[in-house]
């Protein structure tokens, strides 16, 4: 297993990864608090792909486990499908959830919630584009640090479902 000492080992998304002995490597950056696209601000920086690099939101459904609420997970060069992922989940629709909902469900902050780690197990849903690489980045529980792992470890830790939930922007 690799890993970048110093870079976060605190967060519980590193904690769940480490616990579970699953490969990854840390990407630390400095990030610009005035970047108003965490995703795409990772990628410029850290000199990656957007297409690999994901972005971990919380939408809100219909389905009454959890209150409703599903995670998505879908490359940042992109946007969410809402009406996909309803399909995706068995629901009639789908929102985005407020960000403080999302953010006292999860435990971690908008532009560094990781779909590691969270408080709640939820349902998730990951884009099945993340599948065509070898590895993906996702938030490793901050702003300014992101988690290299392979896409199937992401669906086996998260227990997520892979659809096609994202569409380019």
């Amino acid at each position: 297993m690799a890993r970048r000492k110093g870079a976060g080992a605190g967060t519980p998304a590193i904690q769940a990864l480490e616990r579970t002995g699953t490969w990854h490597v840390l990407h630390a950056y400095e990030h610009d608090p005035a970047a108003t696209s965490f995703g795409l601000e990772a990628a410029e920086l850290l000199g990656v792909d957007p297409a690999r690099v994901l972005k971990t939101l919380l939408a809100q459904t219909d389905r009454p486990a959890a209150h409703g609420l599903v995670v998505a997970i879908v490359p940042v060069a992109g946007q969410l499908d809402l009406k996909a992922l309803a399909a995706a989940v068995g629901s009639k629709r789908a929102t985005l959830a407020d960000p403080a909902l999302a953010e006292r469900t999860t435990g971690y902050v908008v532009g560094g919630i990781s779909p590691l780690g969270q408080k709640r197990a939820l349902a998730t849903v990951v884009d099945d584009s993340a599948l065509q690489h070898d590895s993906v980045l996702v938030s490793g529980g901050r702003r300014g640090l992101d988690v290299e792992l392979a896409p199937r470890d992401l669906v086996a830790l998260t227990d997520a479902t892979s659809a096609a939930v994202g569409r380019p922007d």
